[in-house]
């Protein structure tokens, strides 16, 4: 049977389970939402639910600079305990998500960090587009909320793909090492500086150029 969307999204919240795990558990439990949960519990897939409401004050503030100093980040993520801060696991993750900084330039972690006033004039922006297409106006508002989670997408650090592995965004990975590492662990802040921001210059390709320079 075919699985919607909003049940994979309801799996998804229940469990903190990727996207793509969750679809598959419901595939796999023919659309039954609890054993979708238990299949994903016995996988271990689950567990990151159940961690996301720990204290998390311990971690690490990596940096990362590319191009020879064209671009820097430096990014905290926290774990519960200094021991998980100091394995090669933890340390690794982090890398990876200074270096998803670098290259896909996100401006906030989540979503809600987006300011109202922003979000408002986006909204504006998007419905002003919908019309001028010539949408009905009884389905503009349904479009503006679909483009709006084309906007997150690009600018919340967690709803991005993963520049390794763009068939998962970086809310599934970090999921994916809550349950391996079995801490609660969660993306506080970042900055990132690029040389000459705000000038006029030539525009590059930085996430092609970020992970040419990794080697990946």
């Amino acid at each position: 049977m075919a699985v919607s969307a909003s049940a994979v999204k309801e799996l998804r919240e229940k469990t903190g389970a990727g996207m793509l795990d969750c679809k598959k558990a419901l595939d796999e439990a023919n659309g039954d939402l609890q054993k979708a949960i238990d299949l994903l519990r016995e996988k271990g897939l689950a567990a990151a639910a159940n961690k996301a409401g720990r204290t998390a004050t311990e971690g690490v503030v990596e940096s990362y600079i590319h191009g020879g100093g064209r671009i820097g980040v430096l990014v905290e993520v926290n774990c519960e305990t200094d021991f998980v801060a100091k394995t090669d696991q933890f340390r690794e993750f982090v890398k990876d998500i200074a270096m998803q900084i670098a290259a896909a330039n996100p401006k906030y972690v989540r979503r809600e960090e987006v300011e109202a006033s922003e979000l408002e004039k986006e909204r504006e922006i998007l419905t002003a587009q919908a019309l001028n297409e010539g949408k009905p106006a009884n389905i503009v508002e349904k479009m503006v909320e679909g483009r709006l989670g084309k906007y997150y997408e690009e600018f919340c650090l967690l709803e991005q793909s993963f520049v390794k592995d763009p068939d998962k965004t970086i809310s599934e990975l970090l999921n994916e090492k809550i349950s391996k590492i079995g801490e609660n662990i969660s993306i506080r802040r970042f900055v990132r500086y690029e040389l000459g921001e705000g000038l006029e210059k030539k525009q590059d390709n930085f996430v092609e150029e970020v992970m040419s320079q990794a080697k990946l």
